[in-house]
């Protein structure tokens, strides 16, 4: 980690003084999804750039949040890639809601199933 935002540090709960040179994925990333982010990231390096891609983190306080990830190649004036920039989203309400969502339809769907049957 070479720069770190005021939103960065709300979604995590670690300030930049905390992230500043660690190793992102091994140390913030849930395991599960380590080697995908991390592919990622690569890729980013490699110039090849990835939206919306979804994994999830552990805050400070052990939250797990849930994140959307785009992650574009950083490049120099000569076009030379420097680096990556990664933009994250919270998104761990939208997935509850979406995840509740569901299981209301699904309630609702063997309700009329039932209401059928009588």
């Amino acid at each position: 980690v070479n720069e770190w935002n005021n939103k960065s540090h709300k979604i995590t709960g670690y300030s930049k003084f905390e992230v500043m040179g660690k190793n992102f994925v091994e140390i913030y990333i849930t395991k599960e999804f380590r080697a995908s982010v991390k592919q990622v990231m690569d890729d980013a390096f490699s110039g090849i750039e990835t939206a919306n891609f979804e994994f999830a983190l552990f805050r400070k306080d052990n939250q797990r949040v849930e994140v959307l990830l785009n992650a574009t190649t950083r490049r120099d004036v000569s076009g030379n890639i420097i680096g990556m920039i990664g933009v994250g989203q919270d998104i761990t309400e939208m997935r509850r809601l979406m995840e509740q969502e569901a299981l209301l339809f699904q309630a609702q769907a063997a309700n009329d199933a039932k209401s059928q049957f009588l």
